[in-house]
């Protein structure tokens, strides 16, 4: 007989707030709670959350003021090491150079040169196959671009499940299918053409759009929806 799973309440303390992360998200977390995550546990005496709790205290719960303390700063407080401090120090100084990067504009796919530019850099002088995926938002910016498969020069095997599992994650609408002939041919094989169709056929219905199959060498390309075969 399958056992039940555990309850929340049988977690211990110091382990709530990653299983919490994991059930609800990222945003359900205070900070407490985020910062119980980077040090890990507590003391005998003292949970994760209720350090972090006493931490954030001292600077009025600020996180600029406090992504201004020390190591020595931090490790004034019981529980808190030089390995825990680090780790503070590092996720918040990430944080402030997350806020004063500037926003990286995503690129617009509107024509298949567009994926050809994209996507030659990064396959078009390979010796050997590989597959990509372009997932794209629904104003068809780009949002990730992931390697699927990586083969000999004779051809590379096709996830489609891991496919859609991508795209729901990342909230992709649409996707563009890429990869590289590396004996120069444009020429699709037949291999390509059913596992386009294949595709194609799974995204209707999770109305996740195949926009476009293309096949990159080092110096010219071929889209299949140029060529009207998509």
């Amino acid at each position: 007989m399958e056992k039940a799973p555990f309850p929340i309440s049988s977690w211990s303390e110091d382990d709530k707030p990653r299983e919490k992360l994991m059930l609800k998200g990222k945003s359900a977390l205070s900070d407490a709670e985020l910062i119980a995550i980077l040090i890990g546990s507590g003391s005998r005496n003292e949970t994760a959350v209720d350090l972090s709790k006493r931490i954030l205290a001292t600077v009025s719960h600020n996180l600029n003021a406090l992504g201004k303390q020390s190591l020595s700063q931090l490790m004034q407080f019981k529980g808190i090491g030089e390995a825990k401090a680090i780790a503070i120090v590092a996720a918040l100084e990430l944080g402030r150079r997350r806020r004063v990067e500037d926003a990286v504009e995503l690129v617009k796919i509107n024509s298949s040169k567009v994926i050809f530019e994209l996507m030659q850099p990064i396959i078009g002088e390979l010796q050997h196959e590989e597959f990509w995926i372009v997932y794209l938002n629904n104003s068809n910016k780009v949002i990730s671009k992931q390697q699927l498969s990586k083969g000999g020069i004779t051809g590379t095997v096709v996830d489609v499940r891991l496919v859609f599992k991508v795209a729901l994650e990342m909230g992709a609408t649409s996707l563009v299918l890429c990869h590289n002939h590396p004996s120069g041919s444009l020429k699709p094989s037949e291999a390509d053409k059913q596992i386009t169709q294949k595709l194609k056929k799974a995204g209707e219905s999770l109305e996740i759009l195949v926009l476009d199959h293309v096949i990159v060498t080092e110096t010219g390309y071929f889209s299949f929806v140029d060529q009207g075969i998509l």
